[in-house]
């Protein structure tokens, strides 16, 4: 699936499984912008996408703030060009009690996990209507599923992002724009060993017997941007190894 002459940013792309969906959509021919917080982390993703023969740039800064969007934005059109592909896959987590969640502890992980796929969006959405093809794929997460205890403030913030990436859907569809998401479910990542969540002991109890790896969720990732994929809008693509199954 070539996605050459294309130009991707990945949020949340210096670990993890942003870092996975950078490595995999530079392997398949797009120029990567490495947008994160941690400078130093997204360049190293971007000296593992040129050591393995790929093309990218490191933009450092807060993918929920305005400025710093158009800032990242701006340099990436300058370096690579038009940014026909968005991935918004930065992100926080949370385990907290819902009667110990703080009005500042629910504005932080909404303004992080909602409001920066919204800003993102909204600074690169015009590329695509210009080049009348783009792809956007929203990193959800499969507790809005199954719902999670002692995770109120981060399940509905993903919540909010389902409903975002099916409102875009809608609104984009007879433009060549297509919008999805994948929920990951239970992913070995840096996030996930941070947490208080045993991932041992967890993974030994899911139907594969194992947790996911990052490069799962950048293979579902790696279609929905393809053009094989240009009749697929407004769906959710599960990557979670049976964990959970609707219909």
């Amino acid at each position: 699936m070539s996605l050459n002459g294309k130009v991707a940013v990945v949020t949340g792309g210096g670990s993890g499984i942003g870092r996975a969906i950078s490595l995999r959509l530079a392997k398949d021919g797009a120029a990567v912008s490495v947008w994160d917080l941690n400078g130093p982390a997204a360049e190293e993703t971007v000296g593992m996408i040129a050591g393995a023969g790929g093309h990218g740039i490191a933009c450092d800064g807060d993918a929920a703030s305005a400025e710093g969007i158009a800032a990242s934005a701006g340099r990436t059109r300058a370096a690579l060009g038009p940014i026909t592909i968005l991935v918004n896959n930065a992100g926080i987590s949370g385990f907290n009690s819902f009667l110990d969640i703080t009005e500042d502890m629910w504005d932080r992980m909404i303004r992080i996990n909602l409001k920066g796929p919204f800003l993102c969006t909204k600074a690169i959405l015009p590329d695509m209507l210009q080049a009348g093809w783009g792809r956007i794929v929203n990193i959800s997460s499969s507790s809005f599923q199954t719902g999670a205890p002692s995770m109120a403030h981060y399940v509905a913030s993903k919540g909010g992002v389902i409903g975002f990436t099916r409102a875009l859907a809608l609104e984009f569809a007879a433009l060549g724009i297509t919008v999805n998401h994948i929920p990951p479910g239970f992913v070995d990542t840096p996030m996930l060993r941070a947490s208080p969540v045993d991932v041992d002991g967890y993974a030994a109890m899911m139907p594969m017997k194992r947790a996911g790896k990052p490069e799962d969720i950048a293979a579902a990732c790696g279609y929905l941007v393809s053009e094989e994929a240009g009749y697929v809008t407004g769906q959710t693509i599960s990557v979670n190894g049976g964990r959970y199954m609707s219909t």
